[in-house]
């Protein structure tokens, strides 16, 4: 098949936007983001975005497109990126996907239909009518029961992706399960790469990152965010450095303490990107940690990638 697509993958903060860019410029490619986070404007901070210099050396996709007060979902992702994708491979150019949410990866690579409607309307009434009346942990609760690892990836107080996952789970078909029969797209056929660091070296580069973030100016972009009447209900400002960030401005804990929780928050979420990543059976891992430099590191993929 001579339509392929490259995706670059790993935890948050190993690298993977220099990497992408590099990887692009080695294919022809232009890249699509696959990070639930940096497609919102005015969130360049807390989202960790590749910078206007790094956007002029490759163009970016899906990056600072849609607006934080709005509604979005996997389902849109998945036609926006798909959209994107033909857009690249129409000016004969590679696309290259780089990001850390799995869901949209998933998105990309296989035949998900978000619309499908339940198959249990009155099962869904139920658990609305349920967090209506007992509150969103009451269902919650029960997601947890039903689906540990969805719970694990979804807020307790969004209520639409708990009760969905509660009927997936009901279904026998749980979100984002890999045990199921997921039919990977005919359109294209994708190449995986996998980055990865050893564990103290990337946990040390998550704490380093938490602090640049703040020394960047997180607390004003978020600030900034409250006062274009966003708030912790809204989708956007549940990913991590936001939600934290604004339990501070709620009095809830000290700065240095939701400094702690955005690291800690953080460094469990690479754990969660890892498991999801190395489901992925064709995924070929680079240990940037292996090699005495980045450089060295890109030279073994380039090596590889000459060889697909």
């Amino acid at each position: 098949m001579d339509r392929k697509i490259y995706a670059v993958c790993g935890p948050t903060a190993v690298g993977k936007t220099k990497f992408a860019i590099e990887i692009a410029r080695f294919l022809g490619g232009e890249i699509v983001s696959c990070d639930s986070m940096q497609l919102y404007k005015y969130m360049d901070i807390g989202s960790a975005k590749p910078t206007a210099d790094e956007r002029a050396m490759v163009r970016h996709y899906l990056v600072d497109e849609i607006d934080p007060r709005e509604p979005f979902s996997a389902a849109k992702y998945q036609k926006l990126a798909r959209a994107a994708i033909d857009e690249i491979f129409n000016k004969e150019k590679v696309p290259v996907i780089t990001g850390g949410t799995g869901l949209y990866l998933n998105a990309i690579l296989y035949d998900m239909d978000f619309s499908a409607p339940p198959k249990n309307p009155d099962y869904r009434s139920r658990l609305y009518d349920e967090a209506e009346k007992q509150g969103p942990q009451a269902v919650y609760e029960r997601l947890q029961k039903a689906d540990p690892q969805a719970a694990e990836r979804i807020h307790p107080n969004n209520v639409k992706k708990v009760v969905r996952a509660l009927e997936a789970a009901e279904s026998g078909t749980k979100v984002g399960d890999f045990s199921h029969d997921l039919k990977p797209v005919k359109d294209y056929e994708a190449i995986l790469i996998g980055l990865t660091r050893e564990r103290s070296l990337l946990y040390q580069r998550i704490n380093e990152r938490v602090d640049q973030l703040i020394e960047a100016g997180l607390l004003s972009e978020v600030k900034h965010l409250l006062e274009m009447g966003l708030t912790e209900s809204d989708i956007s400002m549940k990913g991590i450095g936001y939600k934290e960030i604004i339990g501070y401005y709620h009095g809830e804990y000290s700065l240095d303490e939701a400094v702690r929780l955005v690291k800690k928050n953080t460094r469990r979420y690479a754990k969660r990107q890892l498991t999801w990543f190395r489901r992925y059976e064709t995924m070929k891992w680079f240990c940037i940690s292996d090699y005495d430099s980045d450089e060295q590191c890109l030279e073994d993929i380039f090596l590889w990638l000459k060889k697909r």
